[in-house]
């Protein structure tokens, strides 16, 4: 299949662009295009319409459990699933650049982020709103075009720190050692 469209629950610099790369490395795609959907329901509609070769979801994560935006997004589209594999996840504290922790007042990313840091914020920003997003790296690209407030942060992959220009302030902040999400590739039907 050349150039095949592969469809990803997230935005540049999401966890699930890494997945989609994983993937393709897996399957020997030397090209392809990545769609960048930001979520499950999306992924799986682009892939029934034919709009997408496959598609790329997160299926469950070792600290946050299943994701459940994907459960709801499969019991609506039929779909075969090609591959399962797991990525390791990173989860970094992320603001913009020269704001101390000390003026951060809400954080912000996916819920399965939140959750897979739920004792470090409960340590460390036990004060601050939790705001949950569609996707981390989204948040990350909200933060820099100045969507959400100087005084947020956002839990992203460390790759956005560079992707839109902000201060990654708190390396790792995920509970697990070994933070591992399930990736389901995905396909059409014959």
């Amino acid at each position: 299949m050349p150039n095949p469209i592969v469809g990803l629950q997230g935005a540049p610099g999401s966890f699930s662009e890494v997945a989609a790369n994983e993937f393709a490395a897996m399957h020997q795609l030397e090209t392809y295009t990545l769609d960048y959907l930001i979520n499950s329901e999306n992924v799986l509609a682009q892939l029934i319409a034919g709009k997408t070769d496959f598609g790329i979801i997160a299926i469950e994560n070792a600290q946050g459990g299943v994701v459940i935006e994907t459960i709801h997004a499969l019991a609506h589209h039929n779909c075969k699933i090609l591959s399962l594999f797991h990525v390791e996840i990173a989860q970094n504290l992320l603001v913009k650049p020269g704001v101390p922790l000390t003026q951060i007042k809400q954080i912000h990313s996916h819920q399965q982020a939140l959750r897979q840091c739920r004792n470090y914020l409960a340590d460390h920003f036990w004060s601050c709103q939790l705001v949950e997003e569609d996707d981390t790296a989204e948040a990350a690209r909200r933060l820099s075009d100045g969507t959400l407030s100087e005084t947020s942060a956002v839990i992203a992959n460390a790759n956005c720190a560079e992707l839109y220009s902000l201060e990654l302030i708190a390396p790792n902040i995920h509970d697990l050692k070994h933070n591992l999400t399930l990736f389901a590739a995905v396909e059409r039907l014959p």
